[in-house]
């Protein structure tokens, strides 16, 4: 999953150098933190936050096959 989130913002980005993702375990599952460079954080987001969501849903759908529960963060 990790891979697949950082391919994903790898092709959206400016920077792709500067994407790091972190597996972080949770209490309800796994965290994924994504860290860009701060010029490229608009365009993680997009436009009133509908490329973050479809990030996020993209790691629930993938967790929900694995039969596990994962969410992601954007670091700032």
């Amino acid at each position: 999953m990790q891979d697949l989130v950082t391919f994903i913002t790898k092709s959206l980005v400016e920077r792709p150098d500067q994407v790091e993702v972190q597996c972080v375990a949770g209490e309800e599952g796994d965290v994924y933190e994504l860290g860009v460079a701060e010029s490229d954080l608009g365009l993680v987001i997009g436009r009133q936050g509908r490329t973050a969501k479809a990030l996020r849903a993209v790691v629930r759908a993938g967790a929900a096959k694995q039969g596990k529960r994962a969410t992601l963060e954007i670091l700032e």
